[in-house]
């Protein structure tokens, strides 16, 4: 007799250094493939991985969440400890459990939170060069503060926006935001919202980043987000200082 459906639930942590981002692509090697095909390994039938959030290439996480539905009987303690042993060092299933049917990992979450992390010194880290924006000139933390506090509260995002995006309606609800450091050269540039366009905050960080150069002041910040026009925000800030933090559900 088949065994009953069932819907697993995966907080995971991930380096995505050297990942072509979440989603399964023809052309790199992804996060959603090296798992599902351990999945398979594990449970014995091929699954479909649902995240939170697709991360794009070189983006990290401390505490994804996605969840996969299985007819396997496999108990989720043993799951993680096989899984972890068959994945890659730069991936780590931190818990796994059964969950209702109806769980949704991305259509259920109420919020996420983002860090992006700038190492603000002259010299480089070299052991942090995968994992921060290193920039050299002094910045501003008292007038990017200005501009994060602009953010509060529910907009039209679609000037932090990268073109190609499939997301049609721009406007999300950002619930905190901060800027915490410098610790030792170290800026954390903290944002939740309900949700985030393609590329939203790392527009948003590149943007700022320009503030704390001196090139824009906070009224500029503010017409940069009423403007609705992404020409006029700044650089997107790389990849590889971007963390996502926290689901919410």
């Amino acid at each position: 007799m088949a065994e009953s459906l069932r819907n697993i639930r995966l907080i995971l942590a991930y380096d995505g250094s050297r990942y072509h981002g979440w989603q399964r692509q023809p052309n790199g090697i992804t996060i959603q493939e090296v798992i599902e095909e351990k999945i398979q390994v594990m449970a014995g039938d091929a699954v479909s991985l649902i995240a939170s959030g697709r991360t794009d290439a070189g983006v990290h996480a401390i505490n994804q969440v996605c969840h996969f539905k299985t007819r396997s009987s496999i108990d989720p303690p043993i799951l993680k400890k096989g899984l972890n042993s068959l994945l890659p060092g730069d991936i780590h299933i931190i818990d796994a459990e059964d969950v209702p049917l109806d769980f949704h990992a991305r259509y259920d979450a109420k919020s996420k939170t983002y860090e992006y992390r700038v190492l603000n010194m002259e010299d480089p880290d070299i052991f942090q060069r995968k994992y921060v924006w290193h920039i050299r000139m002094p910045l501003d933390v008292e007038e990017m503060e200005k501009c994060v506090a602009l953010l509060l509260g529910t907009n039209d995002f679609s000037s932090f926006k990268s073109s190609g995006s499939g997301n049609t309606n721009p406007v999300r609800s950002v619930l905190n935001a901060g800027i915490c450091g410098p610790e030792k050269g170290l800026l954390r540039f903290i944002i939740e919202a309900d949700g985030f366009l393609r590329h939203m905050v790392r527009s948003i960080v590149g943007t700022l980043v320009e503030a704390g150069l001196g090139k824009i002041n906070d009224s500029r910040f503010k017409e940069i987000i009423e403007s609705k026009n992404r020409s006029l925000a700044g650089v997107k800030a790389p990849a590889q200082g971007l963390f996502l933090m926290k689901v919410l559900y």
